[in-house]
């Protein structure tokens, strides 16, 4: 379970961008800046955020089973999970699936 915290970096708006095209797929996606950092909305859920340049996906009962790389967004939060794909069929699948859960 590759848990680690990355570094004290903020994520940069060329990644939230990058991110935010991946995400087409998806309707109702929303941000909010936070401490240089981006939290991900569908509609009103939170489901993730940008974190050092990572996009991290909380951890939800359907994703466990998908076997994504788990990570620490800051220290002492909890582990998420990391969306790496640049499919974006992919994605908009995953976070279904999250935001599904977080219903």
């Amino acid at each position: 379970m590759g848990a680690r915290y990355n570094s004290d970096m903020a994520s940069s708006n060329d990644y939230l961008v990058y991110i935010l095209d991946l995400l087409q797929e998806v309707p109702l996606i929303h941000y909010r800046k936070m401490m240089g950092e981006y939290l991900l909305y569908q509609d009103k859920v939170l489901f993730g955020g940008l974190y050092d340049n990572r996009f991290l996906v909380k951890t939800t009962p359907s994703l466990a089973e998908e076997g994504l790389k788990q990570m620490l967004p800051y220290p002492g939060a909890k582990l998420m999970y990391l969306i790496d794909s640049e499919d974006k069929t992919e994605v908009a699948r995953l976070v279904n699936k999250v935001v599904n859960d977080l219903r």
